[in-house]
Parts: structure tokens; sequence; C-alpha cells
């Protein structure tokens, strides 16, 4: 046993050693301390209870300020096709020209490509006026002399990566302007209003439908590593819809249509559709954003609502040449 008075007395449970209650040449003094009493448990972390609903799912964008944009630029678009059709050709071209803008400045900002703005704006413009006026040929005219402009343009920088501008540059020409040069070429027909009018709204049919069911039903994701938010069940929904439309359509708008050619009519849109807006997800994913623009509020940029529209339009132009002609 330890007789030396410095030896610490055995500290009883729940005492603490003060040290400063300790006197000279006397054993330290030991403490009570009161229970300590459990810490409540802040709001943050208590468990929720089991009958909390889950959150509702809500869209992307602000849907009031998407509805008004859509409104006018459909007022606007309406408009200009059965007043006069060479303000809806203009009214293409504009679109045509902010939209190549919108693309070649997300390639510069994000890949430094740099694809020539001023000659694809030109040639695009000349595109969309050659189709309306001289159809398929001048628009292929049209664009073969756009890629040899991007070509000579590109050739007054330095050479490093011309191949990698030039070839940007004439991929987004064919992508917006030669793609929209046949909305023009339907147009051009004795019905072009009412062609126009059913390519557009078959476009946006099949984009509600697959909206609208893929929000209330969607389970099983369509192409969840290029676009998350689309889903089978959304594609069935665009497909009802737009064969649903464009048996109305074909029926009362077309001349000379019947309302089957409407259901092959509306398929196709809803899957070319698809794919173009999954196209231009593939786009931009490659380049690491969400929208091509702010342009639009609600709605992104203008290449934002031109994805689905643009292949959609040789596709419609080529089936109702095939079911009434072009004329």
């Amino acid at each position: 046993m330890n007789d030396s008075p410095w030896a610490a007395e055995p500290v009883p449970a729940g005492a603490a050693y003060d040290r400063g209650a300790a006197l000279p040449g006397g054993p330290p003094v030991h403490t009570e301390l009161p229970p300590q009493e459990p810490m409540p448990t802040p709001p943050s972390q208590a468990p929720q209870a089991a009958s909390q609903p889950p959150p509702k799912k809500r869209a992307g964008r602000d849907l009031r300020a998407a509805i008004g944009v859509g409104v006018g630029l459909g007022a606007v678009i309406f408009a200009s096709l059965f007043i006069v059709k060479e303000v809806f050709v203009g009214v293409v071209v504009v679109a045509v020209v902010v939209g190549l803008w919108e693309l070649t400045s997300r390639l510069q900002e994000r890949k430094g490509i740099k694809a020539p703005l001023v000659p694809l704006a030109l040639g695009g413009a000349a595109m969309v006026i050659a189709g309306y006026v001289s159809g398929a040929e001048g628009a292929w005219v049209a664009m073969a002399l756009t890629a040899l402009a991007v070509l000579v343009w590109r050739m007054t920088e330095p050479p490093e990566d011309y191949l990698k501008d030039v070839t940007a540059g004439v991929f987004a020409a064919f992508y917006v302007p030669f793609l929209a040069t046949f909305v023009a070429m339907m147009l051009k027909a004795e019905d072009g209003p009412q062609r126009v009018v059913t390519f557009l709204l078959l476009t946006v049919v099949s984009d509600t439908g697959a909206y609208a069911v893929g929000w209330r039903f969607g389970k099983h994701k369509l192409a969840p590593r290029i676009s998350p938010g689309k889903t089978r069940e959304g594609l069935f929904g665009a497909v009802a819809f737009a064969m649903a439309a464009g048996a109305l359509c074909m029926q009362f708008l077309i001349d000379d249509g019947a309302w089957w050619q409407g259901l092959l009519l509306g398929l196709a849109v809803a899957v070319s559709a698809t794919l173009g807006d999954l196209g231009e997800s593939m786009i931009k994913r490659d380049l690491g954003i969400k929208d091509m623009g702010t342009l639009l509020p609600g709605h992104g940029g203008i290449m934002d609502r031109l994805d689905s529209l643009l292949p959609t339009a040789p596709v419609v132009w080529l089936l109702l040449a095939a079911f009434v002609g072009t004329a």
C-alpha cells in the first residue's frame, strides 16, 4: 500500500477533479457535479412524421412566363402567316439568325470553337429566302455556297483549329438554317399557311402531350444519360396527342387530306420531335449548359424552342408532299 501523503484518493463516480481547490500540502478536493441533462434534439434533426406527404412534383421552369411568351410568339406567327406570307418568311429568317448567334456563342464560350457567324447569318437568311422562292433546288445551292463562304472566311485567321472551326460552321449551317428552309417551302404551296399551322400545332401538341403524361405518369426513363426528365410514358403521350391532332388537321385544314394520313403524320412528328429534343440535349450536355440562351423567359433561348421544330420540318414537308403534293 502506498502511504505517501501525496497519493491521490480514488475519485468517486460523478465527481470531478478540481485542481484549483487543492490545498497546499494536502490532498486534492473532489467536487460533486450535478447530473447532466440530455441536450434537446434540434427541430431540424427531429425525425419526420411518417404521415408527412412526399414533396409535389414541380416544373423546372417558370410556367407563367413560358405560357405568356408562347402566346406572344403564337400571335406573331399566326398574324404574319395569314396576312402576308413574306412577313412570316422574315420571322423565320430572324429566328434562324438569332439561333445561329446562340449556337456559335455557346460553342466559342464552352469549347473554344470559332464558327464564323457572319457568313453563317448571311447564308442562313439566303437559304430560307431561296427555299421560299425556288424550292429545294434553291435551298441546296444556298447551302453549298454558305459552306464555301465558311471555308473562305475562316482563312483570314491563323490556321490553328481551322478544321475544327469550319466543321462546326458547316454543321451549324445545316442544323439551323437548312432545316428551317423546309418551313419556307411548306409556305410556298397554295394552302401553305395551313400546312405551317399543321406543322407547328403537331409539334407543340407532341411536346405538350409528352410533358403532361410524363409529369403525371412517368416512371420509366427514356434516355437517362441524355435527358433524365424524359420517360417512356411521356413518349406514348406525345404519340397519342400528336396522332389525334394530326387526324384533325389533315381532315379539316389540309386540302385533299384524310384523317388516316394525319395519324401517320402525327406518329412521325412525335418521333422526330423527340429525337430533335434529345439531339439538342446531347449538344448541351457536351457543352455543359442547361439552356442555349436566356432570350425567352420560361423557355431559355431561341434554340431551346427550335430543337424539336427543326428536325420535324423536313419530315412534315416530305409527308405532306407524298400525301397531297407540293403545289
